[in-house]
């Protein structure tokens, strides 16, 4: 493609773009396709001779979009914010299209600069000691990996460079609760350290960790002869936001000369609000924490900030340096590569350069307040209406539910009647919500944080949820 035809299809597809930005309402917010359907309408061999861009464009609006579930509809309730501010969408154009590469400084020396830069005013901006030093990783699965193996190298003095986890007498142990997310076991298997050595913890009332049944775990565990390694610590857990006692887990940490990681995926963000940071209060004492500005921020994915307290360990833990990577002043600065397990980098960087000051911290604060009042609204209208439970603390954005037409029905009469309300507002396009399990209860997940969400489309989600069950 030439540049001319770039700008022309360019300045097209941002139009396009801007017209579904503004009729988003209009469409059903998950999909109606049923499998196959677009794989269908797709031929099973590639195209032998060039096509033109408009038949792209047109098989764009003909074929993929019927298959596209809108992420920022003002609608969209389920699984967590997924925003992707217009302003974040520009900054991926601009790094798309400059084709950076940035595994190291001299690859692309902004690249590495203003990702030195962002990352701070990110600590800054969630209130994170200065001790602390950040890496943009792509996902919260790789960041959680890197932890893990950060937290095994530690705890078998690298053994990484000897015999490797093949070569230790004790086997190492994880330890997380129950509440969290899938990919921390997902890591604690990649990272090497086998199922049976993972320890999901129970959990209390408020679906935070037990101390408690932690440390006896623990002690259980050294009297096997297994030797405790990392503990992670779910600041908003998937299911409800709940927080596991950050400050206790701490002092169990160091005790016990344990790893202790930080999963704030989406709860992170809610710290450049000095009002939610007593969610992680003891987090200064956390070796290792992320978060997913491309989550509730409004970063477009993907984009998951990564902080470490010893950043030395990290890049020894992380680093290759063959000879054609070796640069004449890799004394005087950082390479990223030797920070994550991604040696290409894509400039990520730009994303949060450019919405932070499109939006300023106070246009973020701003956003997230009123998420969180809409949910603290939405929370009071459950509470307050018969036959209705609210399953958790609405801490956060996340509100769960579940509805209760008859007290004399038994766990599996409730289940499936929660699930069959859920789905039915699900298949009306008009919401989405996500349905999940809590101690063998099935809720309805409740995540208000959509860029475009105003409390009134949470009030028409109300009236909805009534509606579905009365009838």
């Amino acid at each position: 493609m030439k540049t001319d035809e770039f700008r022309k299809y360019g300045h097209e597809l941002i139009d396009w773009l801007a017209d579904y930005r503004e009729t988003l309402e209009d469409y059903s917010v998950m999909s109606e396709t049923q499998p196959g359907d677009i794989r269908n309408m797709l031929p099973s061999t590639p195209p032998k001779d060039s096509e033109t861009m408009n038949q792209v464009i047109v098989d764009l609006k003909r074929i993929i979009m019927p298959g596209v579930t809108h992420w920022n509809h003002p609608s969209f309730f389920a699984y967590f914010p997924s925003n992707a501010g217009l302003t974040s969408v520009l900054a991926d154009i601009v790094s798309t299209g400059l084709g950076v590469q940035g595994m190291n400084w001299q690859t692309s020396p902004a690249a590495t600069e203003l990702e030195e830069t962002v990352l701070d005013w990110l600590r800054q901006m969630v209130g994170l000691p200065s001790n602390f030093v950040g890496a943009l990783q792509d996902t919260a699965s790789t960041a959680t990996l890197v932890a893990l193996l950060s937290a095994r190298e530690r705890c078998t003095n690298h053994s990484q460079n000897r015999g490797g986890l093949q070569a230790e007498t004790m086997p190492l142990v994880v330890y997380a609760s129950q509440e969290s997310h899938s990919s921390i076991e997902k890591a604690a298997l990649l990272a090497g350290f086998g199922r049976e050595n993972l320890r999901l913890i129970e959990t209390d009332e408020k679906q935070a960790l037990y101390l408690d049944a932690l440390q006896l775990a623990i002690e259980a565990d050294l009297a096997a002869g297994k030797k405790p390694c990392a503990l992670v610590a779910a600041i908003g857990t998937t299911n409800t936001t709940a927080c596991d006692p950050l400050q206790g887990m701490a002092e169990l940490a160091q005790q016990y000369g344990l790893w202790l990681h930080v999963d704030a995926a989406m709860a992170g963000n809610a710290m450049i609000l000095p009002e939610c940071r007593w969610m992680w209060a003891g987090i200064e004492a956390s070796d290792s924490l992320l978060f997913n500005p491309h989550k509730w921020l409004g970063v477009a994915f993907d984009c998951t900030a990564y902080y470490v307290r010893d950043s030395q360990h990290l890049i020894r833990v992380m680093s290759t340096n063959p000879s054609y990577l070796q640069t004449e002043v890799d004394g005087q600065i950082k390479n990223f590569r030797d920070w994550g397990i991604q040696l290409g980098r894509r400039f990520r960087a730009l994303k949060l350069w450019f919405l932070i000051r499109e939006q300023g911290v106070s246009g973020l604060q701003n956003r997230l307040r009123r998420d969180l009042a809409n949910a603290r609204w939405l929370a009071l209208q459950i509470d307050a209406t018969p036959n209705w439970e609210r399953v958790a603390p609405v801490d956060l954005q996340t509100v769960c539910v579940r509805h209760i037409p008859d007290k004399s029905w038994n766990q599996t009469q409730m289940n499936a009647h929660n699930l069959a309300w859920i789905e039915k507002i699900n298949k009306s396009g008009k919401a989405y919500l996500t349905p999940s399990l809590l101690k063998g209860k099935r809720i309805a997940r409740i995540s208000i944080g959509a860029e475009t969400t105003e409390s009134v489309h949470v009030e028409l989600l109300w009236k909805l949820m009534q509606q579905v069950t009365e009838s």
